[in-house]
């Protein structure tokens, strides 16, 4: 009676963790749509144009941020509208889903509805997969996803976060065979969709915001490599990674990182933390160390000062 008892009692624990698992899921909805617009890109400062006939997601460089937690559905539509010349698809690397059902291309006029479950957490790339798909992300169909941990282990809670997509940048966008075969072909690096985005110092003439934080803050920075073809070597001049979360999963965490290598189609979360001094200001710039793309736009500056701006690095200013 006994055994009984403790199997009836173990399945009933199993049932209520379960039960309260469920609870905490929830389904997270999300449309975005599909739009062939003109978008600001600060491409001169490499020789290209300002304005770039780009495909977004919503209108601009990079699409929104998607962020949900691990065990939550995401219930997402894909809106193709008549007006544009092109099909356009999706594809989140946070999803195991058919490549041929729910990542498939939707044609103008038209929309994709689906579900996928957020099984893995970390942080990952989306962007559009539809045919040729080099053309798509290098016109700007990228975005990212977060998938919060529920196993907060190792992850302690940040003071500031960020969200820093990387782009090489083509200025000829219709030749997308240059984009495969050409290594001449990109002149510049995006962040967040322009050139030099957050750098006054190599583009003082330009209209540059930086990243702020205060004295002693943990710094959160979800990184996207959304090159066509190149790797990026990130890395914090005048300071070092305190902490590296492999794929954005904090149980694959490094620590004391000096560069960290990102793939292509890879994201990743870093942590830095701001010195405490008495200067009025400390200046940390977020880099990829290959010199070809960080000296022509893949360098962020990160200012760390008593005054920081409580709302950047916060709610929707986690990307600007």
């Amino acid at each position: 009676m006994k055994v009984i008892n403790k199997t009836v009692l173990a399945m009933m624990t199993t049932a209520a963790l379960f039960s309260a698992q469920s609870v905490f899921a929830k389904t997270v909805a999300i449309t975005m749509t599909a739009m062939e617009v003109d978008v600001q890109t600060n491409g001169k400062a490499v020789g290209g144009a300002d304005v770039m006939a780009a495909w977004t997601f919503d209108g601009s460089i990079p699409g929104k941020p998607v962020r949900v937690a691990e065990g939550d559905t995401v219930d997402f539509t894909l809106v193709n509208p008549a007006t544009n010349k092109n099909s356009h698809a999706i594809d989140f690397h946070a999803a195991q889903v058919s490549v041929l059902d729910e990542f498939a291309p939707v044609k103008p006029g038209e929309s994709k509805h689906f579900t996928f479950e957020a099984k893995v957490p970390g942080v990952f790339m989306y962007h559009c997969g539809a045919s040729p798909m080099v053309q798509h992300i290098a016109r700007g169909m990228y975005g990212v996803i977060i998938v919060e941990p529920k196993d907060k282990t190792n992850y302690p809670k940040a003071d500031r976060e960020y969200v820093l997509i990387q782009q090489q940048y083509f200025p000829d966008v219709e030749n997308y065979g240059a984009m495969l075969n050409d290594s001449n072909a990109w002149k510049g690096s995006l962040i967040n969709g322009k050139v030099l985005h957050y750098d006054p110092v190599h583009d003082p003439k330009g209209d540059h915001d930086v990243l702020e934080a205060k004295p002693g803050e943990r710094v959160r920075i979800f990184f996207v490599n959304a090159n066509i073809n190149l790797p990026v070597a990130l890395h914090p001049i005048a300071s070092i990674w305190d902490r590296v979360y492999i794929n954005g999963n904090p149980k694959n965490t490094l620590y004391g990182v000096q560069t960290y290598n990102v793939a292509v189609a890879e994201a990743v979360t870093v942590d830095l933390v701001t010195p405490i001094n008495d200067k009025a200001a400390t200046g940390i710039a977020i880099v990829d160390h290959s010199m070809n793309a960080a000296l022509r736009g893949a360098i962020t500056v990160l200012v760390s000062k008593k005054d920081a701006d409580p709302k950047k690095g916060h709610g929707e200013l986690i990307l600007k």
